[in-house]
């Protein structure tokens, strides 16, 4: 799984250029996921009065609101990108406003000082509106999404970064019953670590190094 993030300021061009990317990725075959940082203080995906919040005020943990045409589980809590990326498991996987270190980055921006306040070691193309008047800056190609889309989409086949969470990298999930192994696909192994360590974390004496072990007597 290769990760990138496209960063930059409102009305930059961000969000188009990620669609863009989006379409021309599955245009070549690959299979696309992407994560959205919302940056509102205020936002909540849940809204007071409804069942499932009522469900999270009685104290429930973990919210699944189970839809005709999908699912939502809301945590309680934010994530860690390498817990959201533990959920993903296509070809590629765009962040949308995520700048966190070691992550390759495409900046959207309208001038050069907007460039210049994110730009990092990370950076390896930028976008948005500031590409219909420049070529470049320090080295960094500027690539127009548009117009340029199969080019900028090269480079991000050459620098996304593959990307394994440490619960992918450990496989340390074993499920049994009567001393026997069940096999799980990786997607429920996943939702079974987050949702015990979602649990466990809570708890006095809780170590985030520390194997986590739990039997059910039957």
């Amino acid at each position: 799984m290769k990760v990138f993030s496209v960063i930059g300021i409102s009305k930059s061009g961000k969000t188009t250029t990620i669609e863009n990317i989006i379409k021309e990725l599955t245009n070549r075959n690959y299979s696309v996921g992407s994560v959205k940082e919302i940056h509102y203080e205020k936002f909540k995906m849940d809204t007071e009065g409804t069942n499932t919040y009522r469900h999270k005020e009685a104290g429930s943990q973990l919210v699944t609101a189970r839809g005709i045409y999908e699912t939502d589980i809301l945590f309680q809590r934010q994530l860690t990108i390498d817990e959201i990326l533990s959920f993903y498991h296509q070809d590629f996987v765009v962040l949308e406003g995520v700048g966190d270190k070691n992550i390759p980055k495409i900046i959207t921006a309208h001038t050069i000082e907007e460039i210049e306040e994110r730009l990092d070691e990370d950076t390896f193309a930028i976008s948005g509106r500031i590409s219909n008047s420049r070529e470049d800056y320090k080295g960094i190609p500027v690539i127009n999404s548009k117009t340029q889309l199969d080019r900028l989409v090269d480079l991000i086949e050459e620098k996304a970064k593959d990307r394994l969470t440490k619960k992918e990298e450990c496989k340390s999930v074993t499920l049994k019953i009567k001393g026997k192994e069940i096999a799980m696909v990786p997607f429920v192994e996943n939702i079974l670590i987050n949702i015990v360590e979602g649990f466990t974390q809570e708890l006095k004496g809780y170590d985030p190094e520390g194997d986590i072990e739990i039997c059910i007597k039957r």
